[in-house]
């Protein structure tokens, strides 16, 4: 196929060699796969801010550290410079996230660099070679529910020992090979300790997750893994081999109290999420057009 402009530099420096088709297009990247040398990857390459429906919602950008003082002072006051730079940070995030997922033990695409706002990476396929499919596509028995939903808890805790939260988890966003599930598509990663939406985002993202399997596997649906996990990280025990138990017992009337007072925070974080998603969806471009879109 044509060589689509944003990767014409990667094959001019010889680290592409063909491109051999686009595998999908979504609201923050186009996917395409590739050869390099004898390997299949796969590049995403990220859309301009201003081609994106997704533009990097408050909520996820809250907590995002910037060493360079100069860059950091023009993003906040949103100059030509400063967009930029933002740019740059959302496009490393993910990169950045991979590297450090990978090294703490979650199934994640092997990232081999990001140049230009094109991202090189493993391209994840099944046992005969094709490409994988994403959960949302995949049906299983009871029993293999429950295994790769324990595989999913052990990631999300192993994320947050790595001290982030994927935000945007749920069967769109979990390819499935012939080993189990593996977590994609992470620019919009967010520092568990840093950001003051993590709780309820960690606590979505783990609902989704649980929903989805539970179709499969009917008792999955009375877990309370969110509350499990994120009590134990807030004491500061959560480790990655931590045993968890999907069972959560408030302490007191107090303790239950605060837990209303919580979700109602929750509520209103997550409404406001959804109001800028809204937003930025309607300053964004048609999706119509897209062969399909990510969720």
């Amino acid at each position: 196929m044509k060589i689509p402009k944003r990767i014409q530099p990667l094959v001019d420096d010889g680290l592409v060699d063909e491109v051999t088709s686009q595998l999908m297009s979504g609201k923050e990247a186009d996917v395409y796969v590739v050869r390099c040398g004898e390997e299949i990857r796969c590049a995403k390459v990220y859309k301009e801010v201003t081609q994106r429906s997704f533009k990097k919602a408050v909520a996820y950008r809250e907590g995002r550290k910037v060493r360079n003082s100069r860059r950091a002072r023009a993003m906040e006051k949103g100059s030509g410079f400063g967009r930029d730079q933002q740019e740059k940070v959302w496009q490393s995030a993910e990169v950045d996230a991979l590297f450090k997922l990978a090294a703490a033990g979650v199934r994640v695409p092997i990232p081999y660099g990001c140049y230009d706002g094109v991202l090189l990476m493993e391209l994840v396929t099944d046992d005969e070679g094709y490409v994988a499919p994403r959960l949302n596509d995949v049906m299983m028995p009871e029993d293999q529910a429950l295994e790769d939903h324990a595989v999913m808890m052990t990631y999300v805790v192993k994320m947050l020992c790595a001290g982030l939260i994927h935000g945007d988890l749920s069967e769109f966003n979990v390819l499935v090979d012939e080993y189990g599930p593996v977590i994609i598509d992470l620019p919009q990663a967010v520092d568990a300790a840093a950001n003051n939406n993590a709780e309820w985002m960690l606590t979505r993202d783990i609902n989704n997750i649980r929903d989805y399997y539970s179709q499969f596997a009917p008792q999955l649906k009375e877990t309370e893994y969110a509350k499990e996990i994120w009590a134990i990280f807030e004491k500061g025990d959560l480790k990655p081999d931590t045993e968890l138990t999907g069972k959560f017992v408030e302490q007191d009337i107090d303790a239950d109290l605060a837990a209303i007072m919580q979700e109602i925070d929750d509520a209103r974080r997550a409404e406001q999420f959804r109001r800028e998603r809204i937003k930025e969806a309607k300053e964004g471009v048609d999706e119509s057009k897209f062969n399909w879109a990510e969720d």
